[in-house]
């Protein structure tokens, strides 16, 4: 069919028919479609069998922004499907099993994980996941430790390094998460009334901040360490009692690990603050806040256990495999990933991508509280991100 030979921003009706054409389903079936995206640069779509109720998600990405109109290059549908591909197949049935792959209409059709709910509005409902630390910090090691060259022959890694290239969403990091919450260079922050001289002085004016800030960045673009994730907040993970799926790898490339282990614990420190402040002393409040605390120091410590224990299986290099390289190499992972922490506590807080947790605060006196002590703590992060080697001493 020569409709699609040719990209062009698909509709509901489209994506039921482009499921019968690609035999996705039998071009008998009844089915239904609905839209299931809001988002600004892609179109999303479940398409559901009437019959048998087997349903798929269909995610295509567009070569424009909706909102401006602004190119974009759709490559990163391709980094986005081989993403999943390569999760996938490092074991823990973490991310949506890939059905199909067009690159002509940049689609990707995947399982439907509608049965997952947001991990972040689960989260702001005080739900409690027993189960999530041993999950996250699986998916977490067998994904980034998986795809280094610490295991993988270094060809094939220089090669995937080259392939996930993504120029354009990278620089969106670089600026969004590494260089406007401390210099405002583009005039986008959003601080609110009451907190302009508290950013004023402790983001804007403290240079030995800077200072951290430039390594850390330095490092997110210069080492490309493995295959990470690279937007990995808690609106990315979908979870329910029995397990979770990680969506949405659009900005991976070849970075350092840290930064997703790093984006986990800081996105857990939005709750963990937010109900703190906002929910009525008692009982439930006790229990949420202990298990999600405990949770946060058991990703760190988990990751760190998990870590050793599959790089004495899967590293056979024998200069990799001394004591005292491993130690060195988790050393600076962890480090990184504190510091990478603190950058994406601070960046929800001042930058114009903001969380719920924040946003939803209507008692703007808590609101300022709340802003303040986040900030505190990723300034914490990132300036004594080397004395943090525990998750127990997230809290010290």
């Amino acid at each position: 069919m020569e409709k699609y030979k040719e990209h062009f921003p698909m509709t509901v009706e489209d994506a039921i028919d482009y499921t019968k054409y690609f035999n996705i389903f039998s071009k008998e079936s009844n089915l239904q479609g609905e839209e299931i995206g809001d988002g600004n640069i892609n179109y999303v779509f479940r398409v559901k069998d009437r019959a048998s109720g087997k349903s798929v998600v269909l995610k295509q990405a567009d070569k424009k922004l909706r909102s401006s109109g602004r190119p974009l290059d759709i490559h990163r549908s391709k980094i986005e499907a081989k993403a999943l591909e390569l999760e996938g197949a490092c074991g823990g049935n973490y991310v949506p099993k890939i059905y199909w792959y067009d690159e002509v209409m940049s689609v990707i059709v995947m399982e439907d994980i509608s049965k997952y709910k947001n991990l972040r509005t689960e989260l702001l409902q005080g739900k409690m996941f027993p189960n999530f630390s041993q999950d996250i910090s699986d998916f977490l090691v067998r994904t980034l430790l998986g795809t280094t060259d610490l295991i993988l022959d270094p060809e094939e890694k220089k090669e995937r390094v080259k392939f996930f290239i993504n120029k354009e969403l990278c620089d969106i990091s670089e600026c969004l998460v590494f260089t406007e919450p401390y210099t405002n260079n583009k005039n986008r922050n959003i601080v609110i009334e009451g907190n302009e001289d508290f950013v004023e002085k402790y983001l804007y004016g403290d240079e030995e901040l800077h200072g951290h800030v430039a390594k850390l960045k330095n490092n997110f673009m210069n080492n490309s360490q493995s295959l990470i994730h690279g937007d990995l907040h808690s609106g990315s993970i979908f979870i329910n009692e029995k397990g979770m799926k990680v969506i949405d790898p659009e900005f991976s490339f070849y970075g350092p690990m840290g930064y997703d282990v790093g984006n986990v614990i800081g996105n857990l420190f939005f709750p963990l603050i937010n109900r703190s402040y906002l929910l009525e002393e008692g009982e439930e409040k006790d229990r949420f806040l202990f298990w999600l605390r405990n949770t946060i120091e058991e990703v760190f410590d988990l990751f760190v256990e998990k870590f050793k224990v599959n790089y004495d299986k899967w590293v056979k290099s024998p200069l990799y495999a001394t004591e005292e390289f491993k130690e060195w190499y988790l050393k600076e992972v962890m480090a990184d990933s504190v510091g990478m922490a603190g950058l994406e506590i601070i960046r929800r807080v001042v930058g114009d991508s903001k969380v719920m947790e924040i946003t939803s605060i209507e008692d703007m006196d808590k609101r300022i509280l709340v802003e303040r002590k986040l900030i505190g703590i990723g300034i914490n992060f990132i300036k004594n991100r080397y004395e943090i080697k525990s998750g127990r001493e997230l809290f010290l």
